[in-house]
């Protein structure tokens, strides 16, 4: 990678974790109708869903109570979800299980291999990235998520005049992402030259992010816009 010499950048920390006997229930029991692994090659939106709404990928949902809210709310649009924890994982699926929600799919794989070899280009409506790792100490900086080659790979997924969603509680991340998204030249400030957004009504408010307002936490949100392709053009 250019800006990162040898370093790999990973959308992931593995966690330990013990599942609890409903999270274990939903890998074994709703992976199979809900979830999908690198070895079936290419993901095929159409095919996965029995609606065709707007195409929606999450990177990194935790613990899923903000996708699942989504998907459960916008039973129209088509979500994919992206994981490694693999009690997040399970507790989503149970969730989705219980609220017989059917438009939620997920990926538990390194979401950076699975923009790679599963999703095709130019297929995703809305991708969101909330509160990754910021890496707070300076010598592990290198580690963020969103550097410049990771953020090509997310706009060569986004479709024309997509949109990218970022939102963190760490203010000198929040500035990083806001140098690098601005930086790219396919992608748009929707809310102006060095600007961010108040939380949309369609992200939901995590209990981490309430527990921060509390104690005084700020938040971020960045949405960038994917020019199409003739105001690539006009530009180049």
């Amino acid at each position: 990678m250019s800006e990162q010499s040898n370093y790999r950048i990973k959308s992931f920390v593995i966690r330990a974790g013990r599942m609890t006997e409903s999270q274990q229930k939903g890998w074994s029991s709703v992976f199979p109708a809900h979830g999908f692994t690198l070895s079936e090659k290419r993901f095929d939106w159409d095919r996965s869903f029995a609606v065709a709404g707007r195409r929606v990928l999450e990177i990194g949902f935790g613990m899923g109570d903000s996708l699942v809210a989504m998907a459960d709310q916008n039973p129209q649009d088509r979500y994919l979800g992206i994981e490694v924890h693999r009690p997040g994982v399970g507790k989503l699926l149970s969730e989705v299980d219980k609220r017989g929600i059917k438009n939620l799919k997920v990926f538990a794989e390194d979401a950076v291999q699975v923009l790679e070899e599963a999703i095709p280009q130019e297929s995703i409506d809305l991708l969101q990235i909330f509160f990754p790792d910021p890496w707070h100490k300076k010598r592990h900086h290198k580690r963020r998520l969103i550097q410049p080659d990771f953020v090509e790979l997310l706009v060569s997924r986004l479709s024309p005049s997509g949109h990218l969603h970022l939102a963190t509680d760490w203010q000198p991340y929040a500035a990083h992402m806001m140098d690098v998204l601005s930086a790219n030249a396919l992608l748009l400030n929707t809310a102006g030259q060095n600007n961010y957004i108040a939380r949309p009504e369609s992200r939901p408010e995590t209990k981490f992010e309430r527990r921060g307002h509390r104690l005084g936490h700020g938040v971020w949100d960045l949405l960038f816009e994917k020019k199409s392709h003739d105001a690539s053009r006009l530009v180049s």
